[in-house]
């Protein structure tokens, strides 16, 4: 009989505790919010050039799946698609330059894909860096990278999420923008970096 209540106690326990512990690793969804940027930058052999996309205000969402384990890689999934139409360089003949050269009629969208992170930030207000997996497609063609993020959350408790990686034209099979008979010449590298505003929701 003491056995079989035992037996008893230990089900229902471990029935109380079966929710809490889906609760715990049920996925959070991070919604990006207004005021997020994205900046290219590069060089000619004459000087240097920024490009950039402003206050991009689609209502995207990132969801964090948590796995076991205070160390444990986190899974993302959630996509931001960046209009190659807004970017702009301070200079009109740049501007169309890269619009063309990143073939903005066939491929309107620049589209970076968030795929995991090392691990669960901390996000706190004291800034950390996460090393994380994202796929960027430009101009049709994807490639994956290891990126390190910076990461932090203010007192409105706005997730603030920073990427910075350098890729190469010649990553997406495109051709460096070339003027004047090619006397002026964009290298081949560039960087990019990208800045978010997320806050987190659970519904």
């Amino acid at each position: 009989m003491i056995i079989q209540h035992l037996s008893l106690a230990l089900l229902t326990c471990l029935a109380t505790m079966q929710p809490l512990h889906e609760a715990a690793n049920a996925p959070e969804k991070w919604v990006i919010i207004k005021g997020c940027t994205l900046r290219v930058n590069g060089s000619t052999n004459m000087n240097k050039f920024s490009c950039s996309i402003r206050d991009y205000t689609n209502p995207d969402t990132l969801t964090i799946q948590r796995s076991c384990g205070k160390n444990a890689m986190v899974a993302l999934s959630g996509s931001i698609g960046l209009p190659v139409a807004d970017f702009n360089c301070l200079s009109n003949v740049m501007t169309n330059d890269l619009r063309k050269t990143l073939k903005v009629k066939e491929h309107p969208r620049l589209t970076i894909t968030f795929v995991s992170l090392k691990q669960y930030p901390a996000l706190s207000s004291r800034q950390e860096t996460i090393c994380g997996t994202v796929n960027i497609e430009l101009a049709g063609v994807p490639k994956t990278f290891e990126i390190n993020y910076h990461i932090f959350r203010d007192e409105q408790q706005v997730i603030h999420l920073t990427g910075n990686q350098q890729i190469k034209f010649t990553d997406f099979n495109l051709t460096p923008p070339r003027k004047l008979g090619g006397m002026i010449r964009a290298n081949d590298l560039l960087e990019v970096e990208f800045n978010l505003y997320l806050k987190i929701t659970y519904n």
